[in-house]
């Protein structure tokens, strides 16, 4: 899926997969936020993405020329999750919508496990 920004020059495209990159290392450098994480169909399990592999742990869409990003994460054991998915949405959508140029319509965040990190 692409993203489409019209200039008076032309058109630039924006695949959602460099959208997704980016975002991912905008989560991982959130305080409490351990990691991207995928979830095996098969068994159930919860793995730790490492970072060559962030953007498996967000699935971005586009609607209407605007961004909707889901985030699949692992927070640390001890932290307030709530306040660390707010600091989560306010930094990602900031910080998406400078790069991009493009609005942030909805982050979703889903906590897939809890980690104690040393």
């Amino acid at each position: 899926m692409k993203c489409r920004i019209s200039t008076e020059l032309g058109e630039i495209i924006v695949d959602t997969d460099v959208i997704a990159k980016y975002a991912g290392t905008i989560a991982v450098e959130c305080i409490g936020i351990v990691g991207m994480a995928t979830k095996n169909v098969k068994d159930g399990l919860v793995n730790l993405l490492r970072k060559e592999n962030l953007s498996n742990g967000i699935n971005v869409t586009v609607e209407d020329n605007r961004l909707c990003l889901d985030f699949h994460v692992i927070v640390a054991y001890g932290v307030s999750i709530s306040a660390v998915s707010d600091n989560l949405i306010e930094t990602v959508k900031y910080k998406v919508e400078e790069f991009t140029g493009i609005g942030v319509e909805q982050i979703n965040i889903y906590v897939e496990s809890v980690r104690v990190i040393d």
